[in-house]
């Protein structure tokens, strides 16, 4: 069996080496005979381990300790609807800048909770770049000030956020930053503490689908917030250790695994490594082929975890898809709302498969003019 080079925007490719130890361990998980999705979350063995995968990614990320740290299940979608629950008293008004997708769908998830303002929107280009932070208008007390670090499928992150966080802390005092990292997060060294929240799936960088980390102030969860149900009360997923109720146990114990694999290649400075020479051996194909593959982004915010590019001609797209795949590159369609092509070049993505994915293009471009 020879696996493919996976570029789905996520799920994402997963590292052979976790996939491998997770099928070893499938019938019988640390020696209690079991698997680790047939015994008790509340059993010391789960506990233990979940411990440990907080300890690691705290170590990873180099987490501060006045920062929770929670794993629900949901995905991002669903933080984006419990934090406004939790860090929005009744009627605040909350600030979105709007680069992309998901910077919309985070909007929809917190319309019923907060009063919105929209500091800043890409949408009128297309969302090919990050609006001039001088532009945004914010608005006095907000209760936090929302962003979506890298857009999944537009291409779209922010690679300088000194002139974000200056805006967020004038002129009435410091507004915490809520970050959707869902797509990003990992990939270079991020410091941790200039930020209220960093959240997202786990479904791209850290682990499987059906997982999602959120990484809090403490002090935040103080926050009085709305009326609310307990499960949605992310100061009771604390107390209870993220097992509030039954949580997703394989996919914690993948991510688990995952964070370690990282931790093992040499964390997050070595992965910075990497990714900025995958990017840049994309970039080069796409920019180098006269105009045969283009990609709209403006090159100061182009993300390094998902490329998306079109042909100079939408009839060779089908073609172009099919012969990636019998050459062992696959989930390069583009997400339906943009169309074309998006390769998404995770940290599991090594750097021999950005390179066969650029070799390819190349001989693409050469054989269909």
């Amino acid at each position: 069996m020879m696996r493919a080079f996976n570029f789905s925007a996520g799920p994402a490719t997963l590292p052979e080496s976790v996939l491998r130890q997770a099928s070893e361990e499938m019938l019988d998980w640390r020696g209690v005979g079991a698997s680790v999705v047939e015994v008790s979350h509340r059993g010391a063995e789960f506990v233990a381990m979940a411990a440990e995968t907080e300890a690691d990614l705290r170590a990873l990320l180099s987490i501060p300790d006045d920062y929770a740290v929670l794993f629900t299940a949901g995905g991002a979608t669903t933080l984006q609807a419990l934090l406004p629950l939790n860090l929005a008293a009744p009627g605040q008004v909350a600030d979105y800048v709007v680069t992309g997708h998901w910077g919309k769908t985070a909007l929809k998830q917190a319309r019923p909770y907060v009063s919105l303002n929209i500091a800043a929107s890409g949408e009128a280009d297309g969302y090919r770049d990050i609006p001039d932070v001088a532009e945004w208008k914010l608005s006095p007390g907000a209760a936090y000030l929302h962003i979506t670090a890298n857009e999944t499928i537009h291409g779209v992150e922010f690679r300088d956020m000194d002139a974000v966080f200056a805006v967020a802390a004038a002129p009435t005092g410091a507004v915490p930053v809520v970050a959707d990292f869902s797509s990003s997060i990992a990939a270079e060294p991020v410091d941790v503490s200039r930020y209220g929240v960093i959240y997202g799936g786990a479904q791209k960088n850290l682990g499987p689908v059906g997982i999602s980390f959120c990484i809090i102030r403490r002090d935040l969860l103080q926050r009085e917030g709305q009326p609310r149900a307990d499960i949605f009360d992310l100061r009771s997923v604390l107390a209870k250790e993220s097992m509030l109720n039954t949580p997703p146990t394989w996919n914690w114990y993948l991510l688990g695994l995952t964070v370690k694999w990282m931790l093992a290649e040499g964390g997050v400075t070595e992965f910075a490594a990497r990714n900025a020479r995958k990017a840049a051996v994309l970039y080069a194909a796409i920019d180098g082929s006269g105009g045969y593959f283009r990609n709209e982004v403006a090159a100061p915010v182009r993300s390094r975890m998902n490329v998306p590019f079109f042909l100079h001609d939408e009839a060779l797209d089908k073609p172009f898809l099919a012969e990636a795949k019998a050459a062992g590159l696959i989930g390069l369609k583009g997400h339906r709302a943009l169309g074309g092509m998006r390769a998404s070049i995770y940290n599991a993505m090594p750097e021999a498969g950005v390179q066969a994915l650029a070799d390819f293009m190349n001989d693409f471009r050469k054989r269909h003019g």
